[in-house]
């Protein structure tokens, strides 16, 4: 007899945010495109990581989503906000919406109340850090 459990291993949704999934997304990203990487200098290198970095934490929130919400309210959404350190004093914040963020015509954000909470807390966190800020709401994710 093995002493191999039986069937599909099991994995915590919330973990597939965790540092270590993020990293080995931006990892297999960057293996994919290694021909490209080569060809940049070390600008445009620390650029295309970033991108893969926000890829990654896109398509794991994605994952985590389907994986999580199965049995979520109609009409509920998702809002997922990654914090993680930059080196130094820096932090990269990495937000996904489920489903997406709608702009209205006036120019103001509509989504569900979690999607309007987190927008409400990443307003007040630019505020103190920038005195505001000025980007588009409008995308599925997007950093500040």
């Amino acid at each position: 007899m093995s002493s191999e459990p039986e069937g599909p291993v099991t994995i915590d949704a919330d973990a597939l945010l965790g540092t270590r999934s993020v990293e080995a997304g931006v990892a297999a990203l960057a293996a994919r495109n290694q021909h490209h990487l080569a060809g940049m200098g070390a600008d445009e290198q620390a650029e295309a990581v970033e991108h893969w970095r926000e890829l990654a934490v896109e398509v794991l929130s994605a994952a985590r989503v389907a994986l999580a919400d199965a049995a979520a309210l109609p009409g509920a959404g998702r809002a997922v906000i990654v914090l993680e350190d930059s080196g130094g004093d820096e932090v990269s914040v990495h937000v996904t919406f489920a489903p997406q963020l709608e702009e209205m015509a006036d120019g103001s954000i509509a989504g569900t109340p979690a999607q309007l909470a987190a927008m409400s807390l990443l307003e007040a966190m630019t505020a103190e850090d920038h005195g505001g800020h000025d980007h588009d709401h409008g995308g599925h994710g997007h950093e500040h």
